[in-house]
Order: C-alpha cells, then sequence, then structure tokens
C-alpha cells in the first residue's frame, strides 16, 4: 500500500488549507446549536433589586424573630407589592408588606415569611382580599427567603466564552442580560453537487438502469448535523457541458465549501476532474482508506472543493472521515467526535488499507462491547449504515483481525 496515501496525513493536508469563517451577527432566536464569537460580559447585575423568593409577606427579622405556634406576632399590613411594581413607601418596626413571588422587597424589610407561616388562608390569599393585620407563627432571620441584588450573576462576570456551542439555558441566559442579538461563527454554507446519467429524483418512476439520487440526501443532512448550511443543487448529465455549467451555479452561490459525489459511470468522475481542473486544481490522493479510497480535494475558483465516491456508503464514510474536519474547522466547532473500544465478535479480513466496517454493538456478560458486523459491507449496501452503531476500525497494515480483538469503534 505505498502508493496509498495514509488517511491521517490526508486531513492534516485538508485541514493546513481551511480556515475559520467569518463572525456574523443574528437574532437571539436564531442563535440554538451556534458557535459564540465573543465572551459574553454581564453589564448588570441579576437580579437587578432584591426580591421575594415565595408569596408571603416582607416584614422586619427584629420582629418575627421570637414568632412560634404559641407565641404568634401580629403586624401591620400596610403595602401591597405584585411582581413588576416597585414599592411605594418604606417598613418600619410592627409593619409588613404582602409582596408576590419576584416582586421588590421594600425598603425597611429584610425577610419575607411565607404565606404558609402565617394566620392566612391560600384561598383568602389568591382572592387578594384586603388585610389590615397578619399573624406570623413562626421566626424568620435576615434574608430568608429573599433573592439579593447580583445573587445569580454580578455585573462585569464572564458569563459565556467563546467558542462555546449555545444551548437552549444559555439563550435563556443571553435574553436575561438583554442581548437580543449575538456574534456568533459563520455556518459553512456548502454547495452539494452530483452528476451521471443513471440519477433520478426520489419522487421519479424508477426505470431500469436508473437509481435515485441517494447521496443528495445523506450528504445534505451531514453538512447538516456538523454545522453546515446545505445547498442542494439538481444533478448533471454525463456531458462537458452540463457539469461545467454547474460547477458555475455552484460557484455562484458564493458558497464556503463545494461537495460533489460522482454517480456509478466512468465518465461522472471523470468530467467533475476534467472541470476541477479547468476551474481550479485537484490533488486526487488514492487514500489507504476502505470503502472510498478515491478521494478528490482542492479547490474551485479558490473554494475548498471536495470530490466524494458516487457509491452511498463509501460517499458517506469519506464524507465522516475526511469532510467532517473541515467542515468543523470552518464552523470553530471542535474538531472531536465519540469513539470506544469494542471486541471484534468475529474473525475479519482486510485488504491492508485502513478499513471503517459497519458494526453493531451489543454488551457482553461482563459489560464489554462486543461489535459484530451489520452485514453485507459492499459500497452501496446502505441498510448496513441504517443497521449500524458505529464504524470499527481496522488499522493500516492488518490483513487479519481475531475474533476476541479489541478495537477502536468511531459511533454513529
Amino acid at each position: 500500500m505505498a502508493n496509498l496515501l495514509n488517511v491521517d496525513v490526508a486531513i492534516e493536508r485538508i485541514l493546513e488549507q481551511i480556515n475559520p469563517l467569518d463572525v456574523e451577527i443574528i437574532p437571539l432566536v436564531e442563535a440554538l446549536g451556534r458557535v459564540l464569537a465573543e465572551d459574553v460580559i454581564a453589564e448588570i447585575n441579576l437580579p437587578p433589586f432584591a426580591n421575594s423568593a415565595m408569596d408571603g409577606f416582607a416584614v422586619r427579622a427584629d420582629d418575627v424573630i421570637q414568632a412560634t405556634q404559641d407565641q404568634r406576632v401580629t403586624l401591620n399590613v400596610v403595602m401591597d407589592i405584585p411582581a413588576g411594581v416597585m414599592p411605594q413607601g418604606a417598613i418600619s418596626a410592627g409593619q409588613c408588606a404582602r409582596i408576590m413571588t419576584g416582586a421588590p422587597v421594600p425598603e425597611g424589610a429584610d425577610a419575607v415569611v411565607p404565606v404558609e407561616d402565617t394566620s392566612i388562608a391560600w384561598e383568602d390569599w389568591e382572592a387578594g382580599s384586603y388585610m389590615q393585620t397578619v399573624d406570623v407563627f413562626k421566626s424568620a432571620t435576615t434574608g430568608a427567603a429573599i433573592r439579593p441584588v447580583g445573587e445569580n450573576i454580578k455585573a462585569g462576570q464572564k458569563v459565556l466564552s467563546t467558542n462555546a456551542v449555545l444551548r437552549p439555558q444559555d439563550l435563556g441566559l443571553l435574553a436575561s442580560l438583554g442581548h437580543g442579538r449575538v456574534a456568533v461563527q459563520r455556518q459553512p454554507r456548502v454547495v452539494i453537487i452530483s452528476s451521471g446519467d443513471e440519477l433520478i429524483g426520489v419522487d421519479e418512476t424508477l426505470l431500469p438502469g436508473k437509481i435515485r439520487d441517494v447521496n443528495s440526501y445523506t450528504l445534505r443532512a451531514l453538512v447538516t448535523k456538523y454545522g453546515g448550511v446545505p445547498i442542494v443543487l439538481p444533478p448533471a448529465k454525463d456531458e462537458m457541458k452540463d457539469v461545467r455549467r454547474l460547477f458555475d451555479e455552484a460557484v455562484s452561490q458564493n458558497p464556503d465549501m463545494i461537495i460533489s459525489s460522482a454517480g456509478a459511470s466512468v465518465g461522472a468522475a471523470d468530467y467533475i476532474q476534467a472541470v476541477v481542473k479547468e476551474k481550479g486544481e485537484i490533488n486526487f490522493w488514492r487514500i489507504n482508506l476502505r470503502p472510498g479510497k478515491p478521494l478528490a480535494f482542492g479547490n474551485v475558483a479558490g473554494i475548498p472543493f471536495f470530490g466524494l465516491p458516487g457509491n452511498p456508503v463509501s460517499a458517506m464514510v469519506t464524507f465522516e472521515v475526511l469532510v467532517c474536519p473541515a467542515l468543523l474547522k470552518q464552523a470553530n466547532l471542535p474538531i472531536t467526535w465519540e469513539t470506544t473500544t469494542a471486541i471484534v465478535g468475529q474473525t475479519l479480513t482486510s485488504d491492508g488499507r485502513r478499513s471503517y466496517l459497519r458494526v453493531k454493538l451489543s454488551q457482553s456478560d461482563d459489560g464489554m462491547l462486543i461489535a459484530t458486523l451489520t452485514g453485507i459491507q459492499s459500497s452501496g449496501a446502505l441498510l448496513s449504515m441504517v443497521e449500524a452503531d458505529g464504524l470499527l476500525i481496522i488499522p493500516d497494515g492488518v490483513t487479519e483481525v481475531a475474533k476476541g480483538t479489541k478495537l477502536a469503534v468511531r459511533l454513529l
């Protein structure tokens, strides 16, 4: 296999040609899953004012410190404070304020007594009945049931870091700080093209000699999975003129990457290589990889270009192994994927190329993972990918793997 390029070397060469994209400002509602492009520093305290943690009565702790069931303390109710309304006036000795959860604590009060620790019945509380006095029968200490200023976040505090992948809770935090728009890494725009006279649309009648254009769907989904925005163009025919037109249309989309998958015919791949060389440059590698040995990488009008095999499984595997790192780097996402170790459940053979075999994982009685082939490993057997939990990796130069051997599995 001396003429074949090592997979890791191929990835290194690809990544040398790939740069992270620039930054864009987007509405917060569109930011889920996006990569934050700058640190977020809180400009305000949260909460911005001391507020009640529950429905009850804002009191002076000194007034109720001795309150018990047998020695109740009677306080005068001098104001009613609903959420969203600033209190008018202060609490003096012997006084209290009816207060709702989240409402600002009035001046003079330093504790909140829950409704259930008073003489007020819940039905009266909920009805909002006017109250002149209330009996408190449980003591409260200073700060009880009060959320102080800055308890959650203090002004000047860094709350999110550059390169964080924004989650639902992050969006809520940004909203609480008043960030209606957010700076994020721009998502790679990826044009997906294909060619081949044998390709037909998914809704067309399957005639003899024809196959449906599967790769446009799997590659679209993979681009989305890894943070890109797919742009799928209709397939070209096996004609130089039509393939050239397709590439012109791809470039006109102003993409950050172009991915092609050739049809099953030799002509489709030949035309794609020829047009790419016309409009850019190509390094056609014979990679030490199975499935998917042939892969073209280069550029079209300065745009990174990947030419993937036409067989559905080969297209998916080469995307996972070689395109995925480039897409993640463009999106400024961590270049990582989930792997595990499993015991091979059967004797396996290989031709010496690094092989990615589709396997089902099960657990042995002693807790070890067992990897078993999903069936036929043909490059066109897409069902074997559907049934797979991961790709078992047979290292370079290995031609036989004994049952019971431990190998890495890249999880799907």
